[in-house]
């Protein structure tokens, strides 16, 4: 059975469907490695991050094994009924989904809050970014420091709504398809790299600058999205740096 292209607003979806029909048909065999996502992308018509998505919830499903620095590979089905994540109304969005919809929403809210910045909101900037700067956080820890400094920037314009919407778009990294990418390329190294694009988000707002602060944020986002884009098969593993390994005490 060949694979189809497909179309949806939730890509990732169809895609997880047809490969979890294709194992099941044992066209991919328990213990043998699924094609390379390029491979997979342009036999479907769709984009490689789609089908990382798709990748990550057979995975969260238990239908496929990553190993970074080999591949994927098809592994045993759970005996218990297959999860409901994948097929219920209330899925969640796909990370890429997630990170281009932020990358859009909040460099607009950079644009409008650089020139309303006072002293005040850039000192809780400041306090954010010292925290994270701290010795030996949890992954947690520094999660919840970071939907902080992008809730504070929100509340830069005094729109509770918006405050609300932006803290909702970060909220979907804890739904389990996001946080299982994470596992893999969330590192100490990329933390550092967070901390460093947040500053620059702040010395724009300081400076008054919306333009300036627009485009740190959508830097700043469009890095996150090539950060979980690295490649699951080639080389060795970047996650292999733990985030609790003090990352911030090396800056």
């Amino acid at each position: 059975m060949p694979l189809e292209a497909v179309e949806s607003p939730r890509l990732y979806r169809q895609i997880a469907d047809q490969l979890r029909h294709l194992m099941d048909r044992r066209e991919y065999p328990v213990g043998g490695r699924l094609p390379p996502e390029r491979e997979l992308a342009e036999k479907l018509g769709v984009s490689r991050p789609s089908v990382r998505e798709a990748l990550i919830a057979l995975e969260v499903e238990g239908r496929v094994r990553i190993r970074m620095g080999s591949g994927v590979y098809v592994v045993d089905p759970p005996r218990a009924a297959p999860s409901a994540i994948l097929v219920a109304d209330d899925a969640p969005e796909g990370p890429f989904e997630v990170l281009k919809a932020r990358e859009l929403v909040e460099s607009a809210v950079c644009a409008e809050a650089g020139p309303q910045a006072s002293g005040a909101d850039i000192a809780r900037l400041d306090e954010i970014l010292l925290q994270m700067k701290e010795a030996c956080l949890s992954s947690d820890e520094l999660v919840a420091l970071d939907r902080a400094f992008h809730a504070t920037i929100a509340g830069i314009l005094g729109n509770a709504v918006l405050v609300r919407f932006v803290g909702t778009l970060f909220d979907q990294r804890i739904n389990p398809y996001f946080r299982q990418l994470a596992s893999y390329f969330e590192n100490a190294g990329s933390w550092r790299a967070a901390v460093a694009e947040h500053r620059a988000i702040r010395d724009a707002l300081a400076a008054g600058s919306g333009e300036a602060a627009s485009v740190a944020m959508r830097r700043h986002l469009r890095r996150s999205q090539e950060r979980f884009s690295q490649s699951f098969g080639d080389g060795v593993s970047t996650g292999q740096e733990s985030v609790d390994a003090c990352p911030a005490s090396k800056n």
